[in-house]
């Protein structure tokens, strides 16, 4: 049978003899895919605008959230509600992107040797995360999870709080100059232990 392949186009012959260019080409549609799925995604408000009720932390929650991100519970504790029937019976209304439209980064997490925390907030009073925090096994006996007793004796970094707000601004948190001047003060003489349960109880309470 002749070869009827005569144009000075690519065969799949060369491609498919070609390493190189093959790997050049499953880039290029993989990249042309990517765009085509992201690129939408950021002209819409559901992806971009927050969600009704949802407020931008306050200095407190902000230096809660530092600590939380230092402490690595991320590691162990998902901020994400997958729309499954058992995870909505569990934790709540699934997540919808409009509600971490202040969070960078976002604690999304897939890990949970933990429970999700997405709503945890308001869940239990400020007593419990104090106990629970500086001794788990105080109130869940069988947990897994450490303690973190110095978090109660070591006082949240005031100092550092205007120029991370100030970041948060650039990225779309919507603070005023009179917020981030204050925020200092706000937080001045707290635990970290404090800022962290400020940080949990404001997790999820726009959507119950």
């Amino acid at each position: 049978m002749s070869n009827n392949n005569t144009g000075g186009g690519l065969s799949h012959e060369k491609i498919e003899t070609s390493n190189f260019l093959m790997i050049v080409l499953i880039l290029l549609v993989l990249l042309f895919g990517g765009l085509v799925e992201i690129v939408p995604l950021f002209f819409q408000k559901s992806t971009t605008q927050p969600v009704e009720g949802l407020k931008p932390y306050t200095a407190l929650q902000v230096a809660g959230r530092d600590v939380y991100i230092r402490e690595g519970c991320y590691n162990c504790h998902s901020q994400m509600i997958r729309p499954f029937r058992a995870e909505t019976l569990r934790y709540g209304p699934y997540s919808v992107a409009g509600e971490f439209v202040y969070d960078h980064p976002f604690q999304w997490g897939s890990k949970r040797t933990g429970p999700d925390l997405a709503r945890v907030g308001g869940r239990y009073s400020d007593e419990w995360h104090r106990i629970h925090l500086t001794n788990p096994r105080d109130v869940v006996p069988e947990s897994n999870m450490p303690a973190y007793p110095w978090l109660e004796k070591n006082t949240v970094d005031a100092d550092s709080l205007p120029a991370h707000m100030k970041g948060l601004r650039t990225l779309g948190a919507p603070y005023s100059d009179e917020e981030i001047a204050k925020a200092a003060d706000e937080v001045k003489g707290k635990t970290e232990l404090e800022a962290v349960i400020a940080y949990l109880q404001g997790l999820g309470i726009h959507r119950k």
